[in-house]
């Protein structure tokens, strides 16, 4: 007797897309690939999740590393700039890769200079254009130290969508589906009082700003408040708040999508926050590391 991956992920509370992945990596004995689905023994068992376990280490280590980089001597306005240069072609590469862009990272960068790919859409284009654009305003918003607001997040949003001007910074009035996720957005009516909540608790927590930033994506992204555009403003809202507070901001790789993906469904069907944590703390390390590598030169 064998089970599906459906039956497999209700029997152990785990995302389809895990029960997929796990199959695919081995994981599970005995499973094996019939067509575009796969036969999982009746009696299989959950496999063990080695993942994130020890979150308070990750936590250390940020802080820690955080007070190293604030005891350095500051970047000038020049080293600054370079370093946000350098930073906003990779992550308008890679953040709207993870949303089907096709620019490869050199097109991105190209792109961002002026230049026009042969054979890309003029929607990739607008798109490249217009992340630039609204990570630049969000450096602008940080000098400032502008509150996280609905008014935020309607500005980012009308930069990041170049390409739909009519849903540039306007709330969805029609219901979506995100498809294979594991949450549904709700309905068009709830969006403003959930928004609102989200940003109430955001501004009222008192926990690391790991767990808080991770909360709030998830949450924002589960609102899914924009017909489109929803990822890459809800990226940006994270380096908002990290910048804010003294951190550089991060990059989510293209090549980290699955991960990614993975943690939203851990949250909706285990309410575990941990693969999200653990997803933001590794790039924080990796971005605070860059810049103590680069200080201590």
């Amino acid at each position: 007797m064998s089970m599906t991956v459906r039956e497999a992920s209700e029997r152990w509370g785990i995302s389809e897309r895990r029960v997929r992945v796990l199959c695919s990596g081995g994981k599970i004995s005995g499973a094996y690939q019939k067509g575009r689905g796969w036969n999982i023994p009746e009696d299989s068992q959950k496999p063990s999740d080695g993942r994130f376990k020890s979150k308070e280490s990750l936590f250390d280590q940020i802080d820690r590393k955080k007070k190293e980089l604030d005891a350095k001597r500051p970047l000038t306005e020049g080293e600054s700039e370079r370093l946000r240069e350098e930073f906003a072609v990779e992550y308008t590469y890679n953040s709207n890769a993870i949303e089907g862009n096709t620019l490869t990272l050199r097109e991105t960068d190209m792109v961002l200079r002026g230049l026009t790919v042969d054979r890309k859409p003029l929607k990739d284009h607008l798109e490249a254009v217009g992340h630039k654009e609204a990570f630049d305003f969000v450096c602008d918003l940080v000098k400032k130290n502008q509150p996280l607001t609905d008014w935020t997040i309607m500005q980012i949003h009308y930069l990041v969508l170049a390409d739909k001007k009519d849903d540039r910074g306007v709330y969805r009035r029609v219901p979506v589906r995100i498809m294979g996720a594991a949450h549904e957005p709700p309905q068009p009516y709830f969006i403003v009082p959930q928004l609102e909540q989200l940003l109430d608790s955001y501004a009222e927590s008192r926990e690391h700003i790991v767990t808080k930033l991770a909360r709030f994506h998830i949450g924002f992204e589960g609102i899914h408040p924009f017909i489109d555009g929803n990822g890459r403003t809800g990226r940006l809202l994270v380096n908002l708040e990290l910048m804010k507070a003294g951190y550089p901001p991060i990059d989510i790789k293209f090549a980290d999508r699955v991960a990614y993906y993975e943690a939203f469904d851990d949250y909706h069907v285990k309410h575990d926050l941990s693969a999200m944590e653990k997803l933001f703390a590794t790039c924080i390390i990796e971005k605070l590391d860059s810049y103590l590598r680069i200080l201590g030169d």
